[in-house]
């Protein structure tokens, strides 16, 4: 690949990315526009910037690489992020609208009267946000080094510094613009090298074999994953969507209840869209690019590709918009988790003012950076699979209960969330640690969400049933806060 490609590339996006926070900057002025930018963010908007930070390096690039090698078994990726939000859509949204909370340890303290489980949230949220942030920098790690031969840890830094600077110059009123940007830059970018790719195809009388083929899995190099894997990662996926803090929080940002579920409709329409181009990647690169189908070299796959089918200036224009729509993926996201986990270390621990979400951000951008520096990345779509785990098995049964079930108590959740981490977390580990040397029990521990998330709701029920007296006095108040509908602005009545 022709450096010159990939600077151009990169030096757009990061100009353009500079320029719009720049824009946010004039219009930020209240700590609420730095939170929850006033809650003002009507639903084209709010959906376009929660599609630009949810489809992140793992829908980018992961996705297409994972069908690249493992064929069909892959495509419960991109259903599970998107059957995650018609979850989110019917339980989630519009009640944790209503709440009136700025992050999810506020919506928790406030629903449990109990300052014990806004900090265990609290922890919770920051590591999430933390596990997140991490293959979103090893993404960039190996776009750079691919798109100019620079060492791979220059990506991973330049993401950090550019999400820290938009991030303290406008807060969440300017990442939304940011991240509304970015996800129609990341559609373009993914969309129009593949039709291109397709076009050429025909017209050179290139064709995929037969679907059976490329979407066949390989069952020396990659055998198939079986039935409890396929389901966990499912569980996991639906889920752990519940309890993503950089998607919460921007549910947060809409006026009403109403507007968050037409936000989260709109997001469904979008991810659905987008999934399209990354499948279609893979089928193409099965056929074309079937060299690339190792672990460590498939992510690469949609950066790729387009050069390879399509030679000359036209290949290098189409390759230079793809390397521009993965960085925007890097950016977007950790943005958003970067402002998730900035304000709730702000609010808990640095008294919740703009200057102190400032310095929480830069904390929350050197802290994963750090952890992406020191360790080598997994499959990208995989290292994220298990993120959504660990989200599924603590913060979605606190939300899950907190919003449905009144008998939830702060002993309950704070019991369920800590089981939860603690099974997940460590399964993950110890999968790890004993490899191919964990026998029976490989498959449990590779994928746990299908046993761990029923324990946590398990625990979270019983010790709230053991502990009925501890029950928020003013439940009635609160439950119906949440469910009861907003009353329309007068205006609309007129």
């Amino acid at each position: 690949m022709n450096p010159a490609v990939g600077y151009a590339g990169l030096i757009g996006v990061f100009v353009v990315t500079a320029v719009i926070g720049f824009y946010g900057l004039r219009i930020s002025r209240t700590t609420e526009d730095f939170y929850v930018a006033s809650r003002t963010v009507r639903p084209w908007w709010n959906a376009s910037a929660i599609g630009g930070e949810y489809l992140s390096a793992a829908s980018f690039l992961g996705v297409a690489g994972l069908i690249l090698i493992s064929g069909a078994e892959a495509l419960w990726f991109p259903i599970g992020y998107t059957a995650g939000y018609l979850m989110l859509l019917l339980f989630v949204a519009a009640p944790l609208r209503r709440s009136g909370a700025y992050t999810v340890p506020d919506f928790t303290e406030g629903r449990l009267e109990s300052v014990a489980a806004r900090r265990v949230t609290s922890l919770l949220v920051v590591l999430v946000g933390w596990f997140y942030i991490v293959p979103q920098l090893q993404g960039a790690a190996l776009t750079i080094r691919i798109a100019t031969g620079l060492p791979p840890w220059i990506g991973s830094v330049a993401v950090a510094v550019v999400v820290c600077i938009t991030v303290l110059m406008g807060g969440m009123r300017s990442i939304t613009f940011v991240q509304a940007f970015q996800f129609w830059l990341k559609l373009t970018a993914i969309a129009v090298p593949i039709v291109f790719v397709l076009i050429v195809m025909a017209n050179n009388g290139l064709a995929v074999p037969v679907v059976a083929e490329p979407f066949a899995s390989d069952p020396v190099s990659f055998p198939a994953a079986g039935a409890y894997r396929n389901i966990s990662l499912v569980i996991a996926l639906l889920f752990g969507t519940l309890g993503l803090p950089h998607v919460l929080v921007r549910f947060y940002t809409n006026p009403d209840g109403p507007s968050a579920r037409r936000t989260t409709l709109i997001v469904l329409a979008l991810l659905s869209v987008f999934y399209i181009f990354p499948t279609l990647y893979g089928v193409v690169g099965r056929a074309f690019a079937p060299d690339l189908a190792v672990v460590g070299t498939a992510d690469a796959l949609v950066l790729l590709l387009p050069g390879r089918l399509i030679p000359g200036l036209a290949g290098d224009a189409l390759t230079a918009l793809v390397i521009a729509g993965a960085f925007a993926a890097f950016l977007s996201t950790t943005s958003g988790l970067v402002v998730s986990v900035a304000g709730v270390i702000s609010q808990d621990v640095l008294g919740g003012r703009v200057r102190g979400f400032r310095i929480a951000a830069v904390f929350s951008s050197i802290a994963p950076l750090g952890v992406a520096l020191m360790t080598d990345p997994m499959q990208l779509a995989g290292s994220v699979g298990l993120v959504f785990a660990f989200t599924a098995s603590t913060l979605c049964p606190l939300l899950l209960l907190g919003i449905w079930w009144r008998g939830l108590t702060d002993a309950g959740a704070i019991a369920g969330m800590l089981a939860g981490g603690a099974l997940c977390g460590g399964s993950i580990v110890l999968g790890r640690v004993l490899g191919s040397g964990a026998g029976p029990l490989a498959e449990l521990l590779a994928q746990p969400a299908a046993w761990t998330v029923p324990a946590a709701f398990a625990v979270m029920i019983g010790v709230s049933l053991a502990t009925k007296s501890r029950r928020p006095g003013g439940i009635t108040k609160i439950m119906t806060r949440l469910h009861t509908p907003e009353r329309p602005p007068a205006s609309a009545t007129r």
